[in-house]
């Protein structure tokens, strides 16, 4: 999967600016990104703090690497 250009604080601050009134066109212009984009985000990280996605990339992080430990301990 590709990563994002942008961090998560920085996805966060661009759905805060749509949740305090900006018009969604001008954040799209203002951050170079698509519609389908934004909605997606919005959909994925809506209501969320930094420090909620942090935690939410460490579990993921740690759940990968134990999973990656037993399949090589099949081999």
């Amino acid at each position: 999967m590709r990563k994002s250009r942008f961090t998560e604080s920085q996805i966060v601050d661009i759905l805060k600016q749509g949740e305090a009134g900006v018009p969604i066109t001008e954040i799209l212009r203002q951050h170079n990104i698509s519609k389908a984009t934004y909605f997606q985000w919005r959909a994925k990280y809506a209501g969320a703090s930094v420090d909620e996605l942090k935690r939410m990339y460490t579990d993921l992080a740690l759940e990968n690497a134990a999973i990656k430990n037993v399949l090589s301990r099949k081999r």
